[in-house]
């Protein structure tokens, strides 16, 4: 039976990864494709590949588990850095392990171990197409910001409104996980892509 991983990922505490684990969990049991370990986590996928620490587990678990795939719902959970993905893409290859992105049914190394020619060329649309869209979202929210300061519009809270000690706290559920885990502040700060200033007003009210 082929022994396999999944890998799922999300920006941020807002939003959910089980169902890409469930969807995956099912797509592999129908396949008969073994799952030996599920890796998931809460973080930008703008980040460099040895700035996730469970995307890099999961690099290191497959190389000592003679893992034949690793399977993941969308090629963007993989990362949104283009040099990541495909350096991340080299290490699975040069392993002769295939990854395997279910959404678009592309496969990395056929049968024999080599390199699928047609997927690799498709990996490089998607990752181009992606980083465009990236572009044009933030391009969007700049024009939309100057637009609506242009037409009187203000920004940030009302005046006089502070946010309570426990609204903060249930608004930063992955800067309370790192500091409980006693991380370094700009460690924090890359995997949660939090300011120094928010991990600190958190860490302070953590210790009343």
């Amino acid at each position: 039976m082929m022994k396999v991983i999944t890998y799922s990922r999300v920006s941020t505490s807002g939003q959910d990864y089980n169902r890409q684990i469930e969807e995956l969990r099912t797509f592999c049991e129908k396949m008969k494709w073994k799952i030996q370990k599920e890796f998931s986590e809460v973080i930008s996928g703008a980040l460099k590949t040895n700035e996730r620490p469970v995307l890099t587990k999961s690099i290191h678990f497959v190389k000592v588990n003679d893992i034949q795939k690793v399977v993941v719902w969308d090629l963007s959970r993989l990362g949104r850095n283009t040099l990541e993905v495909l350096k991340t893409i080299q290490t699975f290859t040069d392993q002769k392990i295939s990854l395997y992105i279910k959404n678009y049914n592309l496969e990395t190394l056929d049968l024999d171990g080599k390199t699928n020619p047609l997927t690799s060329f498709m990996i490089q649309i998607l990752l181009s197409v992606s980083s465009l869209e990236r572009e044009q979202i933030k391009e969007r929210m700049v024009s939309g910001y100057k637009r609506h300061l242009k037409n009187g519009g203000s920004v940030g809270r009302k005046k006089g409104y502070r946010k309570t000690d426990e609204e903060i706290l249930n608004h930063y559920p992955d800067v309370i996980k790192y500091l409980k885990k006693n991380r370094p502040i700009r460690e924090i700060m890359k995997l949660t892509d939090r300011s120094s200033g928010t991990i600190m007003k958190v860490k302070k009210i953590m210790s009343k």
